[in-house]
């Protein structure tokens, strides 16, 4: 063992000394500091550059309400046709998309009931001493229950479900804004089909598509395409138009179970409304740019009426899919409170999939 003796290690002391850095004082400290970069703000005028002058009046009042002074959007639709009712922040919306986080959820669990690769009540290992069915993974949104799934399935069948329910195309007919969001051709690198199929890792899917995507889920597989009447002339005339046509409905009563668990106890229980009961499936994660935060809905569970997609953007803790919900519930109360179901969807509509018109 090596032995330093006083002398060798009082000059070795000096010389460590002779070369550190000036202590810097404590006022130096408080005065000098970065800026900080904030990025996405989370709070704007989301309503700026909108042209709604034919979007339905009530809802679109109700949706600039409950988005608030937020950083966001709202698309509400009609499951039943694919009318676009309302678009807040239309800029937003016919954005190139973001990543859904775990708003993909519903699409892991039709393609793993199609599949056989569980049922109502495989019960699913998530953690060392818990095990989940589907219902309680969506209603509590469980990254280990999807991510499972996703191995189990692999990603090209992950890939032709996704892709079956909308996910990188088009929503809309005829509107020159939308874009396709993106649906990656291989797993990501960061997780692969795993991180895919919890928090929709390397897809960018937008308010539109997202919207869709639940109006199928709850019109029991019929997906339309979605229409944004902006003239007189188009709302006289408007006609739903049929893209395709899924056979899933026998499939769907467990996945709107989840849904429906989700609003009641929950990750999306803050969207809770009594008398028009909502089903949904919140999301939250972070993209290279911001927060994000998703709720997606329908109301009514037997009758649907109306599906609310909610997106939020920021850098506050407050952008979550838990206050997505949030406002959603805003928006159905105050619709509610309007009596607005009861004046527009009751049983007196043209409209049917029997009638539409196919494309």
């Amino acid at each position: 063992m090596y032995r330093l003796n006083h002398a060798v290690l009082g000059a070795l002391l000096l010389s460590i000394f002779a070369f550190a850095p000036p202590a810097t004082s404590a006022v130096a400290r408080t005065t000098t500091h970065r800026p900080r970069v904030r990025g996405v703000p989370t709070f704007v005028d989301s309503t700026l550059g909108d042209i709604a002058t034919f979007d339905d009046p009530v809802v679109r009042q109700a949706a600039i309400a409950g988005l608030g002074r937020y950083n966001g959007s709202v698309v509400a639709v009609d499951p039943n046709t694919g009318r676009i009712l309302s678009i807040v922040n239309q800029k937003l919306a016919f954005s190139s998309g973001f990543i859904p986080c775990s708003t993909i959820k519903p699409v892991i669990a039709v393609a793993a009931l199609e599949e056989n690769v569980i049922t109502r009540d495989t019960m699913i290992k998530v953690a060392p001493r818990l095990y989940l069915n589907l219902v309680e993974a969506l209603a509590h949104s469980n990254n280990a229950f999807f991510e499972e799934l996703g191995r189990r399935m692999g990603f090209e069948t992950v890939s032709h479900y996704a892709r079956l329910l909308g996910l990188g195309e088009l929503a809309g007919y005829d509107l020159a804004e939308e874009q396709p969001g993106a649906f990656p051709s291989e797993p990501p690198k960061n997780g692969g089909v795993a991180r895919m199929s919890s928090f929709g890792e390397g897809i960018q899917i937008t308010p539109l598509q997202l919207a869709s995507l639940v109006s199928t889920l709850a019109n029991g597989g019929t997906i339309y395409y979605l229409q944004y009447p902006r003239s007189e002339a188009e709302i006289a005339n408007f006609q739903p138009r049929i893209k395709r046509r899924l056979d899933i409905e026998s499939l769907l009563p467990d996945v709107r179970d989840g849904m429906l668990a989700a609003v009641l106890y929950g990750t999306a229980r803050l969207s809770y409304l009594d008398d028009e009961q909502a089903l949904g499936k919140t999301g939250t994660c972070s993209d290279s740019a911001s927060r994000v935060g998703w709720f997606v809905s329908y109301a009514d569970q037997v009758h649907p009426k109306i599906v609310i997609a909610v997106l939020m953007r920021g850098h506050g803790r407050v952008v979550t899919g838990s206050m997505a919900a949030q406002i959603a519930g805003r928006i159905y109360r105050r619709l509610d409170g309007e009596n607005y179901f009861v004046d527009k969807f009751a049983p007196k509509s043209n409209f049917s999939a029997d009638t539409a018109t196919a494309h």
